[in-house]
């Protein structure tokens, strides 16, 4: 409040009226944060980034896309070549999916070996999972719009997905279609939801911020702050450290839009839809990868069909997401302090990437087995080995606070 006093009479006007400006004093200045993040910690700040990149170069490129089956790939081709940098939003829009991916990734996991979706903390990370499902539909209804061969197979073969559901799996397939097939209204409802789920993403961001903020940021060792000599503002220490990661991020992001833009694409995706002619091998984006696995691996289970098992156990694999903070039965958050499940950990990395290299061949011979393996360990992983290692493994000491831990040997 003293800062702002300090401030113009415009500002303490405003904020005697809408205290906007002491909200963000206190949120994004005063607010108390754990003394001992480390840069895991920066993939929260370059998500919401990559968030307002992808808002504002959307709305650039609805600006100039046509959502018609038979204008689509060439309004995208015009804003390639004809439209005031055009190239370059549609670059950073296209490698921006990627990158929004891979820090989501980087922070789930990173929640996953920090224990942060545990008490106070599972509707934290309930509604990052949330988010995470509304990028992965945002994601999947983007990647029609170009209407390329691989945009037009893979809402084909995706949207089919749901007729393998009993009794009304065909009407729900009708109703995603808008018809009988993958076609001009189909495009118009991806389109529309495309443009519209980003801001419900924004909505969502805000509440997993303020329920960040109810009980705080967790730590690498997992423990409570103890008083104010465990905490630090966030400003200007982690704004600092934040801005440093962000030029990192940056740098790096430039070197793929200038350098290497269609590296994380599909060439098969320059080519025009063409409804009769299907693509030797169809392969969505690398993000998805894993649980295209999952779908591809499963097979009959008793008097469950191969398909609806896949999908069963592409959408279980996001539902133990959900649970995860009843699944893990240890009292111990940082996996610092547990030495068993610091290895389970990496094997579920590994897991998830031998998903994802099975998921970019064909399902035959070795991938199959491959596939079933790790999609079975994967269940395993959270359904089995969290609610065990909980009862069985020997945590290590907790240190007695976070400042006792970070002035450890210092005078």
């Amino acid at each position: 409040m003293a800062a702002l006093q300090s401030q113009s009479k415009i500002v303490r006007w405003i904020d005697h009226r809408l205290p906007i400006f002491t909200f963000m004093q206190h949120e994004l200045h005063e607010y108390p944060t754990p003394k001992n993040l480390t840069y895991w910690w920066n993939y929260g700040s370059l998500a919401a980034l990559m968030l307002m990149i992808m808002i504002a170069t959307g709305i650039f490129l609805a600006m100039e896309y046509t959502p018609n089956v038979n204008l689509a790939f060439d309004s995208v081709e015009r804003i390639m070549r004809d439209v005031n940098y055009g190239w370059l939003i549609r670059y950073i829009h296209m490698n921006g999916a990627s990158f929004f991916f891979i820090v989501t990734y980087i922070h789930i996991f990173r929640g996953l070996y920090y224990g942060s979706y545990k008490e106070p903390r599972e509707l934290l990370w309930i509604l990052g999972v949330v988010i995470l499902l509304c990028m992965m539909a945002t994601a999947f209804m983007g990647y029609v719009l170009p209407w390329g061969q691989m945009s037009f197979w893979g809402a084909t073969v995706i949207t089919n997905l749901f007729s393998a559901i009993p009794l009304v799996g065909n009407e729900v397939v009708t109703w995603l279609w808008g018809g009988f097939s993958v076609d001009n209204p189909t495009l118009n409802r991806f389109y529309a939801l495309h443009y519209l789920l980003p801001f419900v993403i924004l909505g969502v961001v805000g509440l997993h911020i303020m329920a960040l903020h109810t009980h705080g940021s967790n730590n690498p060792l997992g423990i409570d702050r103890k008083g104010p000599q465990d905490s630090i503002p966030f400003h200007p220490y982690y704004t600092i450290k934040d801005m440093f990661g962000v030029g990192v991020f940056l740098t790096i992001f430039a070197i793929f839009v200038f350098w290497f833009p269609n590296l994380l694409g599909d060439p098969a995706n320059y080519i025009r839809a063409n409804p009769l002619q299907t693509p030797p091998e169809i392969v969505p984006e690398w993000y998805f990868l894993p649980f295209y696995a999952m779908l591809r691996s499963v097979p009959d289970i008793l008097f469950i069909k191969a398909k609806l098992a896949g999908v069963l156990a592409m959408f279980g694999s996001i539902f133990m997401l959900f649970i995860l903070p009843w699944l893990d039965t240890s009292p111990v958050r940082s996996a610092r302090f547990r030495p068993i499940y610091k290895w389970v950990f990496w094997l579920l990395v590994i897991d998830v990437l031998v998903l994802g290299y099975v998921g970019a061949h064909r399902p035959e011979g070795l991938y199959v087995v491959m596939g079933r393996i790790a999609t079975l360990y994967y269940f395993f992983h959270f359904l089995i080995l969290f609610p065990l290692l909980g009862i069985f493994e020997r945590p290590l000491p907790l240190p007695t606070s976070i400042s006792a831990a970070v002035t450890k040997g210092k005078p």
